[in-house]
């Protein structure tokens, strides 16, 4: 019997690409869903409601809840670690941490629903997390720790803890995202604009390298 004739590329592509818009604008759609009811508030229906598929559709992206909220979660932390995964310890610390940093407030100015998502799991005990964190991501920590410290031992920087450094980064930067209203009303404004996140951009460039003991990128 002769074997079944195999799709020509052309005809694959279209498909995968179809998947890949549908998957992406499901996560989108569950992010938002996600940020304003949480992991337990959310259901399935509401997402399809939301992305314009039915439930059925649905499951054929994502067959449960779990999976989908990991994905979503998945998706955040992967746009977070792309930021620090091209550092090594060939650089220079001033501008790597200064991109660094103007990376991840840029990315809480234009998707904050995606730090929320992640500040309400890690308060809930980050039960959801704990797959990824199995997965390599304690490897690729110690990785980025060990190009700080190679800063260090170059005499680049001052001696600091890495991984606390690290946490400052993440801490510092999401503010802008999880508590955005909160300075908008000390600052006396209806929200933060674009000139709000550059401002606060520059003062934690400038308070962070000069507390590591690094001079400011010309």
């Amino acid at each position: 019997m002769p074997a079944a004739p195999t799709p020509a590329p052309s005809a694959a592509k279209p498909a995968g690409r179809i998947r890949q818009k549908n998957e992406k604008a499901i996560i989108a759609a569950a992010e938002v869903e996600f940020a304003r009811h949480g992991y337990k508030g959310t259901s399935m229906n509401s997402i399809a409601q939301a992305v314009g598929l039915p439930k059925a559709n649905l499951h054929y992206y994502f067959s449960s809840k779990q999976g989908l909220y990991i994905a979503v979660l998945q998706n955040i932390l992967c746009q977070w670690e792309k930021a620090l995964d091209g550092m090594t310890v060939n650089d220079d610390p001033a501008e790597a941490l200064s991109r660094y940093i103007r990376s991840k407030i840029e990315f809480s100015r234009t998707q904050p629903l995606a730090s929320r998502i992640f500040a309400m799991e890690v308060i809930s005990g980050g039960q959801q997390l704990a797959a990824h964190y199995s997965q390599g991501s304690r490897d690729w920590f110690h990785g980025r720790t060990a190009v700080i410290q190679g800063w260090i031992d170059a005499g680049k920087m001052d001696p600091v803890d890495p991984a606390h450094l690290i946490f400052m980064l993440w801490g510092s930067t999401q503010h802008y995202a999880d508590f955005a209203s909160q300075i908008a009303l000390y600052s006396g404004k209806s929200s933060l604009k674009k000139a709000d996140y550059e401002e606060a951009t520059d003062n934690l460039v400038r308070i962070i390298l000069k507390g590591c003991g690094i001079k400011l990128p010309a």
